[in-house]
């Protein structure tokens, strides 16, 4: 006898994993928290088991940290004197990045934000489910061959069915062109500052962006510089181990170095994004010794900040500021430069700058085609 074919509803049953893999997603959090400190992961990992009972008799903390040697998650070195150090391998951190890239691109899917529209269509490879007459000179590859035969069913009745170059449409599609990034992540003491985390989000938001670019446009470039008193380049698989340090804020530093990495790229899509959370509050005197003013907004640091964004227009390279403060005083500041710039300011929290910069980034990719 034929069974019958339907649907069956059960309890949810989360995905099965192993022990290590449990422990190994809180530790890789674990690791991002404490810029890849080891010890101090494993410490407080010790100290969640604790709490929350991670494990059991059958497989423990030390077992844990067994399996990450055998997988080459870590490795120990012995230095000149003859002790024994645990760091982390290559395979980790890119674990990391791409647990920060699930982690954001994750929430981007689930919240529906994905389309990513602009005001910029042309001949593209990307559709947009808008469409057009066909005109002289389009791709034949371009023609939605359905509107055109729905045109010519309207058009002409289906008992004298005729197709003509006026029942011809064209589906619209936006080019995606190569880019050229340079993501600027502020590191000064204010990231850290009254209790509030910042800089372990801008971390990760780094981190998953390298990653996304890296996987899924290959052809695109992505730089990462750091700015405090100094601004200076880190290499990506760097960023797990990037930690606030006791600087102000030397924004025109940052831009000058930014822009001269984008001056290097072949590429004629170039754009800054800048990841800050506080006021520009010092600069580097041609002497060498640092101008450094905290109070306030001073015009001699400020107007030195606004002719940069002004130079970065003149070269075409669009400036996009996700400002993680609310001071009042600070956001006029970002309006203005941002205005100096003709580029784009977010005013934005912790909670969704990920997914600001994920969609930003997408849009920014497209161009018109003409």
């Amino acid at each position: 006898m034929k069974s019958k074919e339907g649907f069956i509803f059960k309890k949810f049953e989360a995905e099965n994993q192993s022990p290590f893999d449990r422990l190994f997603d809180v530790f890789k959090e674990l690791l991002t928290h404490t810029s890849g400190d080891f010890d101090e992961a494993i410490n407080w990992l010790k100290e969640l088991d604790k709490e929350y009972k991670l494990t059991n008799n059958d497989y423990t903390i030390e077992d844990f940290i067994e399996e990450l040697k055998e997988k080459g998650y870590i490795k120990e070195e012995i230095d000149s004197e003859g002790n024994g150090n645990i760091s982390l391998t290559a395979k980790t951190e890119q674990a990391i990045r791409q647990q920060a890239l699930n982690q954001i691109f994750g929430k981007i899917k689930k919240n529906g934000i994905g389309n990513h529209k602009s005001n910029k269509q042309g001949l593209g490879d990307e559709h947009t489910g808008d469409f057009r007459s066909f005109q002289f000179g389009d791709s034949i590859e371009k023609i939605s061959v359905t509107e055109s035969l729905k045109n010519a069913h309207i058009n002409n009745g289906i008992s004298d069915f005729k197709l003509s170059e006026n029942d011809l449409v064209i589906e619209e599609s936006y080019h995606k062109s190569q880019m050229s990034t340079v993501l600027m992540v502020d590191i000064s003491h204010s990231m850290i500052l009254y209790g509030e985390d910042r800089i372990t989000p801008a971390k990760k938001v780094a981190m998953a962006l390298s990653e996304f670019i890296k996987t899924r446009y290959p052809k695109d470039s992505i730089d990462i510089l750091v700015f405090g008193n100094d601004a200076w380049p880190i290499a990506i698989k760097d960023l797990p181990y990037l930690k606030v340090g006791p600087y102000h804020t030397n924004t025109v530093a940052g831009l000058s170095l930014a822009m001269d990495m984008l001056r290097r790229k072949r590429n004629t899509n170039k754009q800054i994004f800048m990841i800050t959370d506080g006021k520009p509050s010092c600069l580097k005197l041609k002497d060498g010794r640092y101008y450094k003013n905290s109070n306030g907004l001073d015009p001699h640091i400020t107007n030195q900040c606004y002719a940069m964004a002004q130079q970065a227009r003149r070269l075409h390279i669009p400036i996009t500021t996700f400002m993680i403060a609310q001071d009042p005083y600070l956001m006029e500041f970002v309006k203005k430069f941002t205005e100096a710039n003709k580029g784009k300011a977010f005013f934005t929290g912790l909670q969704n700058l990920g997914e600001m910069i994920f969609e930003d980034y997408e849009t920014n990719r497209k161009k018109r085609i003409k």
